[in-house]
């Protein structure tokens, strides 16, 4: 399994033979400036709610790759009501696709769409794929709820939030990779904006203090399980 963050919480995932996309904000993040949307490729879309730093090019990106968008059910019927493919989920759901089994789990934040479109209830996925098993929290508060992951997947790397103010900061990240039973951690949704801003150095440390992994990567870089 393949990583690679693409700036925010944006991310692609390469398995089975694969390519998945998630929550793909890209084009209008200064950040990624040097990654171009219409080089991606993507068999599927992975959302894991409808806020606009979070869909802002998955339109542009499933109308060249005619990939499908999975989510919860009312971000899914808004896009299949554009004529996009998706397959609508919904919390402690799980289904087996190419890649593997994705399950949709609990988070805690906000779901809307930039034209004000009701984007259901949040969530965060659950990738169980031949090799490897991976969480990816989405925006998410610390919640009770993680600890339900690891009685039925033994995680691999978890994807945490750890930017504060919209999500968990890297305090309770750090909490939260003990409730799900993980010591490698990859952080997204950080620096995007100055109300995210962190010090990389300090988040490391604070992981590490734990016995932990906390991994950075620069916009476009990969990591392989």
């Amino acid at each position: 399994m393949k990583i690679t963050f693409y700036g925010h919480a944006s991310l692609g995932i390469e398995v089975a033979g694969k390519h998945i996309l998630v929550d793909p904000y890209i084009s209008a993040n200064p950040k990624a400036a040097h990654i171009d949307i219409n080089t991606l490729q993507a068999d599927f879309i992975l959302l894991t709610h409808a806020h606009g730093d979070h869909i802002l090019d998955v339109e542009a990106i499933a109308t060249r790759t005619n990939a499908v968008i999975i989510s919860n059910a009312e971000i899914t019927t808004y896009y299949a009501a554009k004529g996009f493919q998706s397959h609508p989920m919904n919390h402690g759901g799980s289904w087996n696709f190419d890649f593997g089994k994705l399950k949709y789990v609990n988070a805690i934040h906000s779901s809307s769409f930039p034209d004000g479109t009701y984007g259901g209830n949040p969530g965060g996925f659950v990738i169980e794929s031949e090799h490897k098993n991976i969480y990816i929290a989405g925006d998410t508060a610390l919640t009770m709820d993680m600890k339900l992951i690891p009685m039925r997947t033994k995680l691999d790397l978890a994807i945490l939030p750890i930017g504060d103010n919209f999500t968990m900061d890297v305090e309770d990240a750090i909490i939260a990779s003990d409730f799900v039973d993980c010591d490698k951690i990859l952080g997204y949704h950080y620096d995007t904006f100055g109300y995210i801003e962190i010090n990389h150095e300090d988040a490391i440390r604070k992981f590490f203090n734990k016995g932990k992994d906390l991994m950075l990567l620069e916009i476009g870089e990969s990591i392989e399980l």
